[in-house]
């Protein structure tokens, strides 16, 4: 196998929310290129481990661990231990999150909205705080963020989650400022609809329970598909390598050009 089929050899990334959906595609796509994988779990230590026995039935190396992201007290015992077993972190994808609950503004708690933030803003602040040191130290970084169209179309029903995925870019954008002279890369990816266990759950949801799945609603998406994981993958896999080497900065739209409010 040649540098070409492992362009990312010799480099170690640490997925947040890496077991299962599009943090599944992710670990399996940055492994499949050579890297060594982190796959961070929460609370789902099955699909984690599942994920890194594929990893490692393909000849990659991963392992999985286990943290919350909004425990910030144990963010540098995250960082220590994926650098301990694999080495310094070159990659940070921040995927780790979770949906909020469908309510008016004038119905919300305060306690949701302070928990998406916790989870989707606050963390990968404080996250990326504790991998920066050994990152800056790499021959190059990639910071990714997985972000949402949520965050620009702002629909209704959704303020919780549009607000967290708001800040996570905001984040994003004044890393790529800060971290350019490090030889660090920050990038956005803002899916739309994809085809896993929360895309159901919001399909089933903003159907009325009509359709169960968001793969149901395959014939009425661009290209006669929802977004699947490995095409969210598959960006990532691009921001990481050779041919993003001068791009950082940016936010990349994975929806099939399917949303109306997109910029």
């Amino acid at each position: 196998m040649t540098i070409a089929d492992r362009p990312l050899a010799g480099r170690t990334a640490l997925v947040t929310g890496g077991g299962r959906g599009i943090g599944r595609a992710i670990s399996l796509g940055l492994a499949a290129r050579g890297a060594a994988v982190a796959v961070n779990w929460a609370r789902d230590e099955a699909s984690a481990t599942a994920t890194v026995e594929e990893i490692r039935a393909h000849g990659g190396t991963a392992i999985p661990i286990q943290a919350r992201i909004d425990d910030v007290a144990g963010h540098q015992a995250l960082v220590d231990a994926t650098t301990g077993a694999l080495g310094p972190i070159s990659i940070l994808v921040h995927n780790a999150g979770i949906a909020s609950r469908g309510k008016l503004v004038s119905d919300t708690d305060a306690d949701e909205v302070v928990r998406l933030l916790g989870i989707q803003a606050v963390g990968p602040h404080q996250l990326t705080k504790a991998v920066l040191p050994g990152m800056r130290d790499c021959p190059r970084g990639d910071i990714i963020m997985i972000s949402s169209v949520a965050a620009h179309s702002l629909a209704s029903h959704g303020a919780p989650y549009s607000m967290a995925k708001a800040a996570l870019e905001a984040l994003a954008y004044t890393l790529a400022k800060e971290e350019v002279r490090h030889g660090i890369h920050v990038n956005i990816v803002a899916p739309g609809l994809v085809s896993t266990d929360m895309g159901d759950r919001l399909t089933n949801a903003l159907t009325g329970g009509a359709s169960k799945r968001a793969a149901d609603l395959d014939a009425d998406y661009p290209y006669g598909h929802v977004c699947r994981p490995e095409e969210i993958a598959d960006v990532v896999a691009f921001l990481t390598s050779q041919q993003a080497a001068y791009l950082t900065g940016q936010r990349i739209v994975v929806d099939g050009g399917a949303n109306p409010h997109r910029p």
